[in-house]
């Protein structure tokens, strides 16, 4: 297993990628296209800037890219299409970020692990839930959701609620992940137009603020 890791490590440094997650989003976009020319693109929890850079090669030159992380991004070196800000989730406004919807959000973002699996867990769950609380304002109608969690007890109704909000939605698990990882991608496509009243505790009790978790940053797991 070591070596297969420290092929993906050697590989990103080949390549000249920041680090070995590069190679999760080729996957993911190898077998399921969602990034294109000349799209707009947000890449939440980006540090230390790997899926930038893919997201912006694909997307070229008439395409953006935007990424934020809680972590400072060093600017130097990315692509001209591609922009990096420090910001919180669940503080950032949309005018940070250029003032118009996205077509693909990405998120490979991680709370800051403890060695609890299940606390971790519920922890990924919990950063994943507030996305998508944020993900009305940032993403079009018809655009695709990326985003990392960490399986457990509390990613079945995560799944259900990503269902909710968009026409399709299905976990995948790129052979760039370690084995033992508990990480999942779930891909969403084709967000549903949302409805002028926010939903009711009584009809979606995600939509209820929950506690902020102790930091985050994308994680090279």
């Amino acid at each position: 297993m070591k070596e297969v890791q420290d092929h993906w490590f050697r590989e990103a440094k080949a390549k000249g990628y920041r680090s070995r997650a590069a190679f999760k989003l080729i996957e993911i976009d190898r077998r399921k296209r969602v990034l294109r020319p000349g799209q707009r693109v947000l890449d939440v929890g980006a540090a230390p800037g790997s899926w930038t850079q893919v997201a912006a090669a694909i997307v070229g030159s008439r395409g953006e890219v935007v990424g934020f992380d809680l972590k400072a991004i060093d600017p130097a070196g990315l692509p001209a299409n591609a922009r990096v800000l420090t910001g919180d989730l669940r503080e950032i406004e949309l005018d940070a970020l250029g003032g118009r919807p996205f077509d693909v959000v990405l998120s490979d973002m991680a709370p800051d692990t403890t060695g609890d699996p299940s606390g971790d867990q519920a922890r990924s769950a919990r950063l994943c839930h507030e996305l998508l609380d944020r993900i009305g304002g940032w993403l079009r109608p018809g655009g695709t959701l990326v985003y990392k969690v960490f399986e457990g007890g509390d990613y079945p109704e995560l799944l259900r609620r990503t269902t909710g909000m968009f026409e399709k939605a299905k976990g995948f698990k790129p052979p760039a992940s370690r084995q033992e990882s508990v990480e999942m991608y779930v891909i969403a496509e084709r967000l549903r137009a949302q409805r002028d009243e926010p939903p009711t505790a009584n009809e979606d009790p995600n939509a209820i603020a929950r506690p902020r978790p102790r930091g985050w940053g994308s994680q090279s797991s």
